[in-house]
């Protein structure tokens, strides 16, 4: 066999399994894709979720009245420390851990929910989960005083 000839079947040889390759890269690349569009998507509905609960939390801690005061109709008066009560009952209800809070003035009070999600592509690549928070928040408005001599 020349030296020619041997040029030539040594690039045939290099050429072979050359698709394969290419076809191999391009799959876990579309793999890659697919599963950050999937899980990318998970935990969105996931934030979403912690969001609704954090407000929901929120309102029903906005419900907790002061009711002495309200029976006697002085006043509805929300009740800071019950309202943080009842938004942490919530939380437990729907399976959630977060903290409540109520501001300076007993006029907000604030819920953020923390978690995770646990990944089901990115998982492969090392990623077991991703962090998800939510956030709600309900203003605690006080009712108007009843009139004198009621």
């Amino acid at each position: 066999m020349t030296f020619q000839q041997m040029c030539l079947r040594r690039g045939q040889l290099d050429d072979q399994g050359g698709v394969t390759v290419f076809v191999a890269v391009c799959v876990i690349a579309l793999i890659g894709i697919i599963g950050v569009a999937v899980d990318g998507g998970s935990k969105m509905r996931a934030t979403e979720r912690a969001d609704y609960i954090a407000g929901e939390a929120a309102r029903a801690g906005g419900q907790a009245i002061n009711p002495a005061d309200a029976i006697s109709g002085k006043a509805v008066v929300v009740d800071p420390q019950a309202a943080a009560a009842a938004a942490q009952t919530y939380l437990r209800s729907a399976g959630a851990t977060g903290t409540v809070s109520v501001s300076a003035d007993d006029k907000t009070l604030t819920v953020t929910i923390t978690g995770s999600y646990n990944t089901k592509f990115l998982s492969v690549v090392g990623i077991g989960s991703l962090p998800v928070s939510g956030h709600g928040k309900a203003t605690l408005l006080h009712g108007v005083t009843a009139p004198e001599g009621n």
